[in-house]
């Protein structure tokens, strides 16, 4: 299964239900997204720094509890690197999404070389 690693930023848009971001995601199954520990800790990072925001509490908290949080590790790094703004489909095309398969893929997600 192709798995599709989301940033940050397409999280925010998801949890904003951006039409653009959501018809790319809900076009897949939700078992072959993911997320970096990175974003999971930038989620939740903005989570504490708006504790009063019950409603992006519950989103975010729901949106964690139905991803994968894949590592990020020395070997995740050094493939990001390597891919030196491929893995940025959003610089050419506008909105990411899992159609653009990104840094993701690229570096192996979902094909057993990770």
């Amino acid at each position: 299964m192709t798995r599709y690693l989301l940033d940050t930023n397409i999280v925010s848009d998801a949890l904003k239900a951006h039409p653009a971001v959501m018809r790319q995601l809900t076009a897949v199954p939700m078992a072959s997204l993911c997320i970096s520990a990175i974003t999971e800790g930038e989620l939740l990072s903005g989570l504490a720094r708006r504790p009063d925001a019950v409603r992006l509490h519950a989103l975010v908290e729901e949106f964690l509890s139905r991803v994968d949080v894949l590592p990020w590790n020395r070997a995740s790094a050094a493939c990001y690197g390597s891919l030196g703004g491929a893995g940025q489909p959003w610089q050419s095309s506008g909105a990411s999404g899992p159609a653009d398969r990104g840094a993701g893929t690229s570096c192996g997600y979902g094909t057993g070389e990770q």
